[in-house]
């Protein structure tokens, strides 16, 4: 009885301790589930449990206690040792009532305790230092490498979210961090300060078949660059000891760091002051990146030179690389490179041919491998002046009395070199006047505008009624003459006058088609015939603000037709009051004004038509991927009815079957998979329609091109052959692929692996031999892997079976005979036999049984009959 009390009063003791309210912690005694904290201090009060039922001396706690739950006399249930966390940890338990002569009065009941995580465990590196490194020139924020941690505090808290962050950067010269991490993923990288100022340590290049760090390699190198050479042997001479310690270093890099990052992790998400937190050291090292774009690279056209003439060169970081150029456009390609390389140009270019080549470098392993990402370098052909100015002869006129410095026309001339150029800047001037009267300065012409202007008033049209112009056009290396005449024509003191000023009222349906003619106008000009003072020009200048009519002009009959140049809709607008004017495309002289005389009406009204529906568009190209998500939204068709009327939508043609349209709003979706190999194109129609009246319907074309994306590989057409020993004729292997370009074709044929017996060397883009390099001594039959890539580096290994054996004379495998299955041996041939032997002894005696059996019957028989007698 003593340990109840002091159990009680350790409690309460513990509970003030830790701010825990007990009356919180009290109830009847009844199934529960309860929350512990884990590494709580003990003896920890959990809570107290109360009988209602009379008598109850004493309590009795059972299950899943582990030694470590208690519960007193007095219904405390508390723990004697500190529960740690675990994923789905939970004690269950059960508790009852008992008397003082230990019988249960009262339970049990169950009690489930779950263990509750608090953050006790700081993040754990995956290891306790990190390495790495990356190429100079890499682009910023691409991850180079990633450092990973974790917390053994419940995941699902906040104690075990963890946050990366760079605590160090040695060395930092500038005070600014080269190197970033993604604090959910620690993911390194640079940034774009590293980028722009991260350098490798000098080292020497090597080319192909150079091993880096080579004694003899680099003894070689040393004689080459360093002259006059000593005769001190290289293993004594400082300086060549020098290079060979640093190029020992170049390749262990990591041994000597560039950079090393302090890396450190917290938990509660790296919001908290009492987070948990570890560090780690990060050892970077920058190495050398050969693989850099040189580009823009500029060559001059037509240039002289001695072809193939070497342009740029390129090197990958691999000394062993191979090079190749892709074409990017379908136009000649002058270019070529070198296994080294060595980038060069076959011959001379025309910019005005083409000015820009793009230049896509791939640099591969032995097997087609890339080794680098595809470099793209660009290639300007700068302009020559090697084009003359062009021009045509021009035509202008101007009136007898234009006043000087009036603008009578510009001089057309063009030049084929580079626009904006010196090249093509063309500079202009007069060099003769035919005829001179009454000045041989009649007219002036703009250097650089090429604006004619008059420079003499006193134009005469009954002595000259023209004039012929020369003009020299320079572009500072060549010139080109060009012609110009200029007609003298009367003035202008005539305005045009229309038969009538009031045309009165036309009617037209609103559904008229384009181009259909409402009415025919004609003014008259009394100046001189056939110059620009008599033409007569019409424009509609109010009442149509939307340009929905025009006017053609008859040239013969001077009549102007006014047409529907856009359609009508009686719905915006039922109808137009048109103002044209007719106006002269030559000034009038000072003094005279166009007037009401030169300006006809004409009213224009519409007629209503019950229309159909109309789509905003009447055609639609709709580009999707073949791989479209199923159900998801290709396009909205867009449709109303001119009189408000409710409209629905029906789809037409969908002979896949792979198209659905809701009907209300014209939302058309996938319903099945889309394949480009199956079908390249739907042409599908889409009808809105009236649900009232007439019930009139319009119709939209909808063509889906499908794209093709990189679903199917290159597969061999033929899977097995074989070779005779005799000749051993390369196997052909044909691959197919029923994707379209640049996804199919031409196909990179390799074995995963180099065989010293096997060779494959391509023949044309879809085909490939397979040589048998050494005779073998026996027949074999051999499944070889063949790894087939399409353009776009997608494909996948197959095997091909190849049976290597000796041939008849027509080329075919001899097989010898054989014994065949089907022939029985001497032990299957007696048991056969003697099955047979005992089928005719049973026989014999079952016929031999049944004759004695019937001699007896006849034998009875005989008997009786000789009684009766």
């Amino acid at each position: 009885m003593m340990r109840r009390p002091h159990l009680l009063y350790l409690a309460v003791l513990v509970s003030v301790a830790h701010g825990i309210g007990l009356e919180s912690k009290k109830g009847p005694l009844q199934n529960k589930v309860l929350d512990v904290p884990e590494a709580t201090p003990v003896p920890y009060p959990i809570y107290q449990f109360t009988s209602a039922v009379e008598g109850v001396s004493s309590y009795l706690v059972s299950g899943e206690t582990e030694g470590k739950i208690s519960i007193s006399s007095d219904g405390w249930l508390y723990l004697e040792q500190p529960l740690e966390w675990s994923p789905e940890e939970s004690h269950h338990l059960e508790i009852e009532a008992l008397s003082v002569d230990g019988e249960r009065l009262d339970g049990p009941y169950g009690v489930v305790l779950h263990v509750i995580d608090v953050n006790n465990n700081p993040p754990v590196f995956s290891s306790s230092q990190y390495s790495g490194s990356v190429r100079e020139h890499s682009p910023a924020g691409i991850p180079f490498l990633q450092v990973s941690a974790s917390d053994a505090d419940d995941p699902e808290t906040p104690n075990a979210h963890l946050r990366f962050s760079i605590e160090n950067q040695i060395p930092n010269p500038t005070n600014t961090p080269y190197f970033g991490i993604n604090s959910e993923n620690g993911e390194i990288f640079i940034t774009e300060e590293g980028q722009a100022s991260l350098r490798a340590r000098p080292t020497l290049t090597y080319k192909r078949g150079e091993v880096r760090g080579n004694a003899d390699v680099l003894k070689r190198k040393f004689d080459d660059y360093c002259t006059p050479k000593s005769l001190v042997p290289l293993e004594h001479n400082p300086f060549f000891t020098c290079v060979q310690r640093s190029e020992t270093r170049q390749m262990n890099l990591l041994q000597d760091p560039d950079y090393a990052l302090i890396v450190r992790v917290e938990d509660l998400g790296g919001n908290s002051p009492n987070a948990l937190s570890n560090t780690v050291r990060v050892n970077i090292a920058v190495i050398q990146n050969l693989w850099i774009n040189p580009g823009p690279v500029m060559i001059r056209e037509n240039l002289q030179a001695e072809y193939p003439m070497l342009l740029v060169s390129v090197r990958a970081n691999d000394p062993n690389a191979l090079y190749r150029l892709l074409q990017k456009e379908r136009a000649p390609f002058p270019f070529t490179v070198s296994e080294d390389g060595e980038i060069f140009v076959t011959g001379p270019l025309d910019r005005e041919e083409k000015d820009m080549y793009i230049l896509v470098v791939m640099a591969e392993d032995e097997q087609g491998v890339q080794l680098e990402k595809p470099m793209e370098i660009s290639v300007r052909v700068e302009d020559e002046n090697d084009n003359a100015p062009l021009c045509d002869e021009a035509v202008f006129e101007v009136q007898e009395n234009e006043p000087s410095g009036s603008v009578i026309g510009f001089l057309r001339a063009f030049d084929a070199d580079e626009e904006d150029s010196l090249n093509s800047f063309l500079n202009y001037s007069l060099r003769s006047q035919t005829p001179t009267r009454p000045s041989n300065k009649m007219f002036h012409i703009d250097q650089v505008k090429a604006k004619i202007q008059v420079a003499n008033e006193k134009f005469q049209r009954n002595e000259v009624p023209q004039y012929e112009l020369l003009f020299s056009v320079s572009d500072g290396v060549h010139s080109t003459m060009c012609k110009a005449i200029i007609r003298v024509i009367d003035i202008n003191n005539e305005i045009p006058i229309f038969e009538k000023n009031d045309y009165g009222t036309y009617s037209v349906p609103e559904l008229a088609e384009l181009g259909t003619t409402l009415l025919t106008i004609k003014a008259t000009d009394a100046d001189d015939p056939g110059t620009g003072s008599s033409k007569v020009e019409y424009h509609i200048t109010a009442g149509d603000p939307h340009n929905l009519f025009a006017i053609k002009l008859d040239e013969t009959t001077g009549e102007g037709t006014v047409y529907i140049a856009q359609p009508l809709d009686y719905e915006v607008q039922g109808s137009y009051k048109l103002q044209i004017d007719a106006r002269n495309p030559e000034p009038l002289v000072i003094g005279v004004e166009y007037d009401e005389r030169a300006t006809a009406v004409v009213v224009i009204r519409l007629v209503d038509v019950d229309e159909p529906p109309k789509f905003e568009v009447e055609a639609l190209n709709v580009n999707i991927a073949e791989n479209f998500t199923v159900g998801d939204l290709i396009m909205k068709a867009e449709a109303r009815d001119p009189e408000g009327k409710t409209i629905k939508f029906r789809l037409e043609g969908d002979e896949q079957g792979c198209l659905q349209l809701d009907v209300d709003s014209g939302e058309l979706k996938t319903k099945a998979a889309l394949d480009r190999e199956k079908v390249e194109e739907l042409t599908i129609k889409i009808i809105a329609y009236e649900t009232e009246g007439n019930k009139q319907e319009s119709e939209m074309t909808v063509i889906i091109h499908l794209q093709d994306v990189n679903d199917n590989y290159p597969v061999l057409q033929n899977k097995q052959g074989f070779i005779c020993v005799q000749k051993m004729t390369p196997l052909t292997l044909t691959a197919v692929d029923t994707d379209n370009h640049p996804f199919s074709e031409p196909f990179t044929f390799s074995m995963p692996r180099k065989s010293p017996n096997w060779e494959i060397k391509p023949v044309d883009g879809t085909s490939a031999q397979l040589i048998l390099k050494k005779k073998p001594s026996t027949e074999q039959s051999i499944s070889i892997p063949i790894n087939i890539k399409d353009n776009d580096g997608m494909g996948v290994t197959q095997k091909f079976d190849v049976h290597i054996c000796n041939c008849t004379s027509l080329g075919y495998c001899y097989i010898e005979p054989e014994a065949h299955g089907w022939k029985m041996g001497l032990s299957g041939t007696i048991g056969i036999l003697g099955g047979v032997f005992g089928f005719i002894v049973l026989f014999l005696i079952i016929v031999m049984y049944r004759i004695k059996k019937r001699d007896k019957k006849k034998a009875a028989a005989g008997g009786e009959t000789r009684a009766m007698l």
